[in-house]
């Protein structure tokens, strides 16, 4: 087993050490030596990619695609996605100058950040979050300015974008919306979108639109900054939720063609270029498969319907989720507002995963995240053990 020379010793990147690793990852990995545990840590969805998915990629193999594609993607795949924007955001993009496709929406993120931040710039992050925003953000020299939406149900109102706007001053010049939210599974409807819109054009602030579950939108249809506000708007989706394709790591970006091309530069220098056979999927799935959602959309509605009115009954309170697949709860009075310890002895004691709220940013102390894309089977012993396990600390 090598050992680093001593000179070495400590090398490395001194911004990265100022960023912690994944707290989810990490706290998932703390748990999963528990016996018997059922995990509702992940936002991995439990069905299968749809056949027809499947197939087409094994035809790519099978066909010997396996050369290096164009960097921004194949071409057939990105007019398919400019197809698809144009049905569902009524946003015609050009497909060969203002579409990228990327190793999934993680690495659309990252090469979002890297391609259009400097340092200095401030990023207005709505909290609770998906906690990879801070990193990322961070990691460019940018800073993430929470804005904690607790008090507004978990949405970020247009009177809290204004006043936070006044108080962080003309250093702003981002803000990274995601809706449905991770971890919470609010979202915002039109009428929110078009005030939010109109805050957002008068200050020019660049919009990052992590759009990543809007085929998973249950009760109002998803609407889009992208749709209001193209000429600001970077856009960022993908396969993972709405095909069950997290392992083929495909996602995309679509914008302005002048602010895609330095993030199509920074992709380029980290990825090189998608694999073909995930490509060849993504074109199945965009061209045949709309439908496919549908099914997995209705699922997750009936589970999240029950894990809410489980939960509630148990003492839980919680903001109703309007899509992707988390519930996001305030644990009981009794155990105080610790969601860590909460969370560690929840899966000791009682055998169930779950994610701590503080990992999501401030708003999230005292919370706990549960996802609800797994089977019908596991959701309900996870909540009959729930229920045992807060009778309990009553």
């Amino acid at each position: 087993m090598p050992e680093v020379i001593q000179e070495l010793t400590g090398l490395q990147n001194q911004k990265l050490t100022q960023v912690p690793p994944s707290a989810i990852r990490a706290f998932d990995n703390e748990i999963s030596a528990v016996d018997g545990i059922i995990k509702l840590t992940l936002g991995e969805p439990d069905f299968a990619t749809p056949e027809h998915v499947k197939e087409a990629a094994i035809k790519s193999i099978q066909d010997d695609d396996s050369h290096y594609a164009p960097s921004a993607g194949k071409p057939e795949l990105r007019q398919a996605i400019a197809k698809v924007l144009k049905k569902t955001r009524g946003v015609d993009y050009d497909w060969a100058s203002e579409v990228t496709v990327t190793v999934g929406a993680t690495e659309a993120l990252t090469a979002t950040t890297f391609g259009l931040l400097n340092p200095g710039d401030k990023v207005l992050v709505p909290t609770p979050v998906f906690s990879l925003y801070f990193p990322i953000i961070s990691l460019t020299g940018a800073i993430p300015v929470m804005v904690n939406t607790a008090d507004d149900g978990f949405v970020l109102t247009p009177q809290r974008l204004e006043t936070v706007l006044k108080e962080e001053g003309s250093a702003v010049k981002a803000i990274l919306l995601n809706y449905p939210s991770n971890p919470t599974g609010r979202s915002y409807g039109a009428e929110l979108i078009d005030q939010l819109a109109k805050v957002l054009q008068e200050h020019h602030l660049l919009v990052i639109a992590d759009e990543i579950y809007s085929d998973l939108v249950y009760d109002q249809e998803h609407a889009s900054l992208a749709t209001r506000l193209p000429e600001q708007t970077i856009l960022i989706s993908g396969l993972s939720k709405s095909h069950a394709m997290t392992g083929y790591r495909l996602g995309y970006l679509a914008g302005p063609a002048s602010l895609m091309a330095p993030i199509t530069k920074i992709h380029s220098f980290m990825v090189t270029c998608v694999n073909d056979a995930a490509q060849a999927a993504a074109v199945e799935a965009l061209e045949n498969g709309q439908d496919d959602p549908l099914e997995f959309r209705e699922a997750y509605r009936r589970r999240r319907d029950l894990m809410v009115s489980r939960m509630r009954k148990m003492g839980f309170e919680m903001a109703t989720p309007q899509g992707a697949f988390y519930v996001f709860a305030k644990i009981p009075a009794t155990f105080g507002s610790d969601d860590f310890a909460f969370a560690k002895r929840l899966a000791k004691e009682g055998r169930v995963g779950l994610i701590p709220g503080s990992v999501f940013g401030d708003g999230g102390e005292g919370y706990v995240r549960l996802s609800y894309a797994a089977a019908d089977e596991k959701i309900e012993e996870a909540m009959n053990r729930l229920e045992a396990f807060v009778q309990t600390i009553n």
